[in-house]
């Protein structure tokens, strides 16, 4: 996801540092983004030159301290405390015009920003994956965000060929909320053993949706959507129709995450 955030950003004009503790993770991320923009080339989507200009406003860093922006957005694993401690050291980086955001699938705004000495340069900007490709992005001000932050980031989203839509600050937001039931349905049914996953994949790509949940899950990632899933079931406190799936906790516990791992609830091996 961060590296997708990148390359969207990159293509809107704007310098990038791209973050990562594992600097390996850095050279896959930028093989990564080189991919996609000559597969962009090739398809006429973008041009050679826009290609150099992008990679060339990315800058990798391996050390936090190298991480100082107007904007700073976050896209690490799906849990509080990580998120609070990240945004606690990039504060002390940056100075006070600089405004922090969360690329959460799920945790509140609001919880985040509790841990800053400035929770009103705080919001959210939920990307969908793939980042590069996908429109959509949700802004999201929490309880103490500044009204003029809010402004600012829809027009940045806008400015990089980004559709924003303003969500309030609860779990889920819009689009995940209501997006849980296509995957937990689906897997209910699996569960119940209505149908295999292949089968449901293929009957609901025919009625019109562009991936069927298996897949989705599969690009998404098994354990970033089970966790989501269950951040939203505890956030609603425990309402049953968001009950996480023992189908993707099974998955999660044998290491199969989807594409990434090579194996997920279809092989990619």
């Amino acid at each position: 996801m961060g590296q997708g955030i990148a390359q969207s950003v990159a293509m809107g004009g704007y310098p990038v540092i791209l973050y990562d503790i594992i600097h390996a993770n850095l050279d896959r991320a930028m093989e990564a983004i080189g991919g996609n923009l000559q597969k962009g080339v090739e398809l006429g989507k973008v041009t050679a030159d826009q290609k150099k200009e992008a990679l060339e406003r990315i800058t990798p860093v391996d050390q936090l301290v190298g991480v100082a922006a107007d904007l700073i957005i976050e896209a690490v694993v799906e849990d509080l405390q990580v998120k609070r401690e990240l945004f606690s050291k990039l504060e002390s980086l940056n100075t006070q015009d600089t405004i922090f955001a969360s690329n959460t699938s799920s945790i509140p705004i609001t919880q985040i920003a509790s841990a800053l000495e400035s929770p009103h340069r705080f919001a959210g900007l939920h990307f969908f994956n793939p980042a590069y490709l996908m429109k959509l992005v949700e802004v999201i001000k929490g309880n103490k965000t500044e009204a003029g932050v809010v402004p600012i980031l829809m027009e940045f989203v806008r400015s990089i060929g980004k559709t924003p839509v303003q969500a309030t600050d609860a779990p889920g937001f819009i689009v995940n909320r209501v997006a849980r039931h296509y995957y937990l349905e689906s897997l209910r049914i699996l569960e119940e053993q209505v149908a295999d996953h292949q089968v449901i994949d293929e009957l609901l790509e025919g009625y019109g949706f562009r991936m069927g949940p298996f897949k989705l899950m599969d690009l998404i990632g098994i354990d970033i959507n089970y966790a989501v899933t269950t951040s939203i079931f505890d956030a609603f406190h425990y309402d049953p129709k968001f009950r996480p799936s023992r189908i993707q906790q099974n998955l999660v516990a044998a290491g199969h995450l989807g594409k990434k791992s090579g194996k997920g609830f279809y092989d990619y091996q």
